[in-house]
């Protein structure tokens, strides 16, 4: 890192995180091209796209999501960290080779007592001879029909190493779909889309791992590797970001930590002014981070990977919010201003709106936690 390298403070990280994920402003982007630049959308609670990308985007109308999922051109799959991921159908093809040993590790990690001497090539081969002609199924319909050849692997460890791990596989529709219910059905992804995955780049060289790089910091810098590293779950980056560090700049951050970044991407002015903002649970721009304080207090990180809904006030964690009967209710981390809870109101009063396709615009704000 270059001596004197710039220091950017948590306010100005924060205000280029919410510009980078559409939050500062909302964006008229098409909903595909909102989904490619954020890098996916985690989405193992199937309605929370829908919130996230409501938030981010002018006059969404989750009508355009449910169908590039039925039309094939957004998929749910298990990718980035091993968690279901909303992403494009080109990314998914492209993406999927490169973390399929990352995805392999986190099942083995989990589980590997009980997958110790398991020959998992061969029993993903078997499983993709099931899954080969096309017709979607449970997990428990495949573990079914693969038992008898692991009769030792209980059926979960089995589904779960089989659909999370070994086969690339989408979750199809209904689930996923605006206000529709549907269990877990999976497809092999190549199947699904017609085309077949990008195979792994050759013997040293890593394309994919230099596009993630830069597709990262785009919607998500400036940031460390070590923040790379929390939001894809992939430990071999770091000759990726060494092969394109000529096309990037370096600041640091308040504890000294190298932050690296796209030269022309935005870093507002830290006094911009930050909108209210309702985000769903599990959002990435809270979880795409390995030092998430850029976002949300300490004391609040464990609601983050709690599930919890959460209201950015002036660009932080400052509440959570649920919905029941059409109410979106707010319980404030804090003491809110009497603008912030004017904001929080009105936002709340949209978001409602929008859940129940216009049918209320009930918000109840609770007293602080």
């Amino acid at each position: 890192m270059p001596a004197g390298a710039t220091v950017l403070d948590t306010r100005a990280l924060n205000r280029a995180t919410l510009a980078r994920q559409l939050l500062l402003d909302r964006a008229d982007l098409p909903v595909p091209d909102a989904v490619a630049h954020l890098c996916g959308l985690q989405a193992q609670e199937p309605q929370e796209p829908f919130v996230g990308l409501w938030s981010r985007l002018r006059a969404f109308d989750p009508a355009a999501l449910s169908d590039l999922l039925t039309g094939r051109r957004v998929v749910r799959t298990h990718l980035m960290r091993r968690t279901v991921h909303l992403v494009t159908a080109d990314d998914a093809l492209a993406w999927r080779a490169r973390h399929d040993p990352m995805l392999r590790r986190r099942v083995l990690g989990v589980y590997r007592r009980e997958l110790n001497g398991i020959d998992l090539d061969e029993l993903a081969a078997a499983g993709r001879a099931v899954m080969a002609d096309g017709e979607p199924r449970t997990t428990a319909e495949l573990t079914r029909t693969l038992a008898d050849r692991r009769p030792a692997l209980r059926p979960r460890v089995l589904g779960e190493l089989l659909v999370t791990a070994l086969l690339p596989t989408v979750q199809t529709p209904p689930r996923g779909l605006w206000r529709a219910k549907g269990g877990v059905r999976s497809v092999l992804l190549s199947s699904w889309l017609g085309r077949e995955i990008d195979p792994p780049a050759p013997d040293g060289t890593d394309p994919v791992g230099q596009t993630l790089v830069r597709r990262y910091l785009a919607a998500y810098g400036p940031a460390a590797t070590a923040d790379l590293r929390a939001w894809c779950g992939l430990a071999g980056l770091p000759a990726a970001v060494a092969a394109i560090r000529d096309e990037l700049v370096s600041f640091r951050d308040e504890r000294g930590r190298e932050l690296l970044d796209l030269p022309d991407a935005p870093r507002p002015d830290p006094d911009t002014p930050a909108p209210v903002r309702f985000l769903p649970a599990f959002d990435n721009a809270i979880l795409g981070y390995h030092d998430r304080g850029r976002i949300i207090d300490d004391a609040h990180r464990g609601l983050s990977v709690a599930g919890a809904r959460v209201v950015l006030v002036d660009g932080r964690v400052s509440a959570t919010w649920t919905v029941t009967a059409d109410t979106v209710t707010v319980t404030p981390l804090r003491r809110l201003t009497r603008a912030e809870h004017a904001a929080v109101a009105e936002q709340g009063s949209e978001l409602a709106a929008f859940l129940s396709d216009g049918d209320s615009d009930r918000v109840e704000i609770a007293a602080p936690q």
